[in-house]
């Protein structure tokens, strides 16, 4: 009894005399905390400049990678029915129903009096929803596709023109905004109104008329930072991942301060996907009048698809590394996790009756390299992915869980009796 409570007292004066030196150690670490904090902070508020540094460099600077990004709204419905009802529009402008009716050959009247006996109400309205039917079934076509995307070629200049501000003098905004010239189409559309029996629309004179793509009036003022940005585009990342590694080396507690800086990272990318959201809002309600705002959203919503994308990414990266970083801690929830991880794991091995044998004492002896190759491999396969997702993230991060469970199933911890050993 008398060695316990002297052990008891040696143990409560050591317990004191390491809580009196940590004050002065605390003091002499709080520079090296404030450092670490600020490279904490700075990591989160470059985390949205580098990803919207990246988009800009990747998509607005790239004319094939642009066009690859706009492919996909040429399915779209609310583009096709604007695109559709622009045709429409200016087709029937220059279509004088009277003046091209008594043009018509001879030979032609019966065709284009069979095609107009179809049409009910007025003759102009029926032949204005004849055009829109003729467009809408054009422009649903994969022929509109494939021109969609040369158009696109051309514009993608203006486009950068709009949103960095560069492309010399020989790029024009019209009126603040980015336009496709939809000649082409409406020529195509022509040709369908004479195949369908309105011969008349062959003497529609050559129609150009413009489909706002975007307007720039909007982002102007915003057109030297975002350029800045895009010239950024590779080493700004790059430094965000300098910042955050040596926010976490720079901390006297690492492990906190890696949870730390993954969640501030996180934060930052989620303000991003909060700014895109309220800056789609301000974009469409400042629209001029004419432009259809369900196609202008689409064609925001597909431009920003791949910022969005990569938003999604950080932050369910954010919070995977910081899951992990807590699991492996010191904390008493953290240690109840891990206990019931490997006691799980031992109970089935138990139930299987599963033996490694001499590569399970192999394991065992290298656990804490393998535990570290698969992370490195994990975070390996990240990097070399092209462009992931979020669920490619979350799928990485399954592979690497089941590759840990692997090991920890392989773990022998109870090597066999060497030979020679006694009974």
């Amino acid at each position: 009894m008398a060695t316990d409570a002297q052990q008891e007292l040696a143990d409560l004066r050591a317990r004191v005399a390491e809580l009196e030196t940590r004050g002065p150690k605390a003091s002499r670490h709080r520079p090296r905390a404030l450092f670490a904090a600020l490279l904490i902070l700075l990591a989160a508020v470059f985390t949205p400049l580098s990803a919207v540094a990246s988009w800009a460099s990747d998509t607005v600077g790239d004319t094939d990678r642009y066009v690859k990004t706009m492919e996909p709204l040429a399915a779209d419905p609310d583009l096709r029915a604007a695109v559709a009802n622009r045709v429409t529009d200016a087709v029937m402008r220059r279509l004088d129903v009277e003046t091209l009716l008594a043009s018509v050959e001879p030979a032609d009247r019966p065709l284009a009096g069979k095609a107009l006996d179809a049409l009910s109400g007025p003759v102009t309205t029926g032949i204005t929803d004849f055009v829109h039917g003729v467009s809408l079934k054009f422009v649903s076509s994969d022929a509109f596709a494939t021109l969609w995307t040369q158009l696109n070629t051309r514009a993608h200049a203006a486009v950068e023109k709009a949103l960095t501000g560069s492309g010399g003098g020989a790029v024009k905004l019209t009126d603040d905004a980015v336009t496709i010239d939809l000649a082409p189409v409406i020529d195509q559309v022509k040709q369908a109104l004479v195949d369908n029996g309105l011969a008349v629309a062959a003497k529609i004179p050559e129609v150009h008329t413009d489909f706002t793509v975007m307007t720039s009036e909007s982002i102007g003022k915003a057109q030297k930072g975002f350029r800045l940005l895009q010239l950024a585009g590779f080493w700004l990342p790059v430094l965000t991942l300098l910042l955050a590694a040596g926010a976490v080396l720079t901390a006297v507690r690492r492990r906190r301060a890696l949870v730390t800086t993954a969640l501030a990272v996180a934060a930052g990318a989620a303000v991003l996907g909060l700014a895109l959201w309220v800056f789609r809002a301000l974009y469409l309600d400042g629209l001029p009048d004419g432009v259809s705002q369900p196609a202008a959203g689409a064609v925001f919503d597909t431009l920003v698809r791949f910022l969005r994308t990569t938003v999604r990414m950080v932050i369910t990266l954010g919070l995977i590394v910081a899951l992990s970083a807590w699991l492996t801690g010191e904390g008493r929830a953290a240690a109840r996790v891990r206990a019931a991880w490997t006691g799980g794991i031992g109970a089935v091995r138990d139930a299987t009756g599963f033996e490694a044998g001499p590569i399970g004492e192999w394991v065992h002896r290298a656990k804490t390299w393998l535990n570290w190759t698969v992370v490195a491999v994990a975070a390996a396969t990240l990097l070399a992915w092209n462009h992931s997702t979020a669920a490619v993230t979350a799928w990485i991060a399954l592979g690497a869980l089941l590759a840990l469970a692997l090991v920890e199933f392989l773990d022998d911890r109870e090597p066999a009796l060497t030979a020679g050993a006694g009974p």
